[in-house]
């Protein structure tokens, strides 16, 4: 089931009645409700929102991920349920337990993965690719060569403009692209979660104080589609000083956009859960592939 993205911008009071969210608008008096069911991030991104512990208790227990945000009004925290697999368990001891050749070899996919999706943002805009396609070709186990970087020191500059610097604090449009990052390693971590995997140990990642190092390796080739709505956007847009709710929204419908997974198409919030399941199917040694998208 796609679930419901409710982004919170207005001064609010969140409650719960009869297994509902109640959101009550402390500027137009209005109250209003929606099934916790239909929800699968609640994003607060206004500090005057307030809300009691059971809004938090019953988002844990409908897998509903609460992303809470921070004064620049790009998400800073997250909280989601750690329960939420059948098999959890077992699972958990075969991803802590994983051998070093596996994790290799999950990270060559990965980044084959995602510099194959970068090169075909760069052909889908009329950009040489090739040049990318043979990195991806040329990936080996645990990608020592680093070919990632070195695609993405020709990826930006072919897609943004040679002056172009991907850069947390940078210039505009990198704004656009940390929020857009941001709300999907939102969704990566929900779906690592959902299918009983632990989001701190990652197959790359390993900085310990990086809680959520297994969503930023399964994410990265899901950017080039926050990519792709950066581009569409700056093509009738200036790169904007701040985001303002257009461009919020915009970014956060990047998880409804239809991607290929598995010669099928589906919403990308879907495809994650997919990606995911197939890593916990690999762990437990009854697959070799992970499935990621093609863009």
């Amino acid at each position: 089931m796609l679930k419901k993205i409710l982004h919170i911008t207005s001064p609010m009071h969140l409650s719960v009645r009869l297994s509902q969210l109640v959101l009550f608008d402390k500027q137009s008096k209005e109250e209003y409700s929606r099934p916790y069911t239909d929800i699968g991030f609640l994003i607060l991104d206004n500090a005057q929102t307030t809300f009691t512990q059971a809004v938090v208790q019953h988002a844990c227990s409908n897998n509903t991920a609460v992303i809470f945000c921070g004064t620049n009004h790009h998400p800073e925290a997250m909280l989601f349920r750690l329960e939420g697999h059948s098999t959890q368990t077992r699972t958990y001891r075969a991803q802590i337990g994983a051998s070093v050749p596996l994790m290799k070899q999950l990270w060559k996919q990965t980044v084959k993965a995602k510099i194959s999706n970068q090169a075909a943002l760069m052909k889908f805009h009329g950009v040489n690719d090739e040049p990318l396609r043979y990195a991806a070709r040329k990936v080996k186990s645990g990608d020592p060569e680093n070919k990632e970087a070195q695609a993405a020191r020709l990826y930006w500059p072919a897609l943004f403009g040679e002056g172009f610097l991907r850069r947390r604090d940078g210039a505009p449009p990198n704004n656009l692209l940390n929020f857009g990052y941001a709300i999907l390693r939102a969704a990566t971590a929900r779906a690592i979660s959902g299918s009983g995997l632990l989001p701190g140990i990652g197959i790359h990642h390993h900085n310990q104080y990086n809680a959520y190092g297994l969503a930023d390796d399964l994410m990265e080739p899901y950017r080039p589609f926050t990519d792709l709505a950066v581009l569409e956007y700056l093509q009738a847009n200036h790169p904007p000083d701040t985001l303002g709710k257009a461009e919020k929204a915009m970014l956060l419908q990047v998880l409804y956009s239809d991607v290929c997974i598995g010669n099928k198409i589906r919403p990308l919030m879907l495809a994650l859960s997919e990606t995911t399941a197939s890593l916990a199917r690999c762990f437990l040694k009854k697959d070799k592939q992970l499935a990621y998208p093609e863009l």
